[in-house]
């Protein structure tokens, strides 16, 4: 007999199999991004987009501050509009993109970390994309967002700093923790999710918080899109380290 909740102060007993220690550890290493186009004509469901939500509600956060709001973003209109609006890409994030980067799949396995470089355009590949101010035109959001039938963009106010916390680090920190559990319990629901960045950047941020109504001291910290893939996601390799290449037990 295991132990469930029945409410958010007290447990109860139940006979209900509850997932163990191994399965746990299984979705979380099950946990990807899904770059695939979404069926935008399967909609997620009200309870399964609800459980999502309640996950995220019971983030761990610095001083209990719940410091995020969460605009759910469903409707079709207004995810057309979405992805109608342009981004361009910064240099920077160009030539730090680049150190990250394996150009074959032996170099990914012996580095286990960072991605390959074909999930990337080919001009962002080149020696010069790390060294030079390199532009790319801006490009529109696009079918990813427009075809996306749930869309979460996360907010957060920088003027609520957790106590003591050099640049908010610790109210940062607590948007991964939300993010986290968010991204866990889509994932066992067999919701596909896919971070995207891209909102948090300016001058896109400005013009989907005017469209949102956003108020202007919020920010965007990142957009999430959810939903049920539209086929099959290619295999990606996914490498991370040992743990005894990053534990350290009593001293470094």
């Amino acid at each position: 007999m295991k132990f469930g909740w029945k409410d958010r102060n007290n447990f109860k007993k139940t006979e209900e199999p509850e997932m163990n220690e191994q399965e746990l550890l299984q979705l979380i290493k099950q946990r990807e991004s899904s770059r695939i186009l979404f069926d935008e004509n399967r909609p997620v469901e009200a309870a399964v987009l609800q459980n999502i939500l309640e996950a995220a509600n019971w983030a761990p956060t610095a001083h209990n501050m719940q410091n995020f709001e969460i605009v759910v973003i469903d409707d079709k209109s207004v995810l057309t509009k979405l992805s109608e609006l342009e981004s361009p890409v910064s240099p920077v994030f160009i030539r730090e993109n680049y150190q990250q980067l394996s150009f074959t799949e032996d170099e990914l396995k012996k580095k286990k970390t960072g991605v390959l470089a074909t999930q990337f355009p080919a001009s962002w590949l080149t020696p010069e994309a790390q060294q030079s101010n390199l532009n790319q035109p801006a490009s529109k959001l696009g079918e990813p967002v427009r075809r996306g039938p749930v869309l979460l963009l996360v907010l957060y106010d920088p003027n609520r700093r957790a106590p003591a916390s050099e640049n908010d680090f610790l109210g940062v920190m607590s948007l991964g923790f939300m993010l986290e559990n968010l991204w866990l319990m889509a994932s066992a629901q067999g919701v596909s999710l896919h971070i995207l960045s891209v909102f948090g950047n300016e001058p896109l941020s400005g013009e989907v918080k005017k469209m949102l109504g956003i108020p202007a001291e919020l920010r965007i910290a990142l957009g999430i899109r959810l939903g049920y893939p539209a086929g099959n996601d290619a295999h990606r390799l996914r490498v991370r380290r040992e743990v005894s290449d990053f534990v350290h037990f009593n001293k470094y």
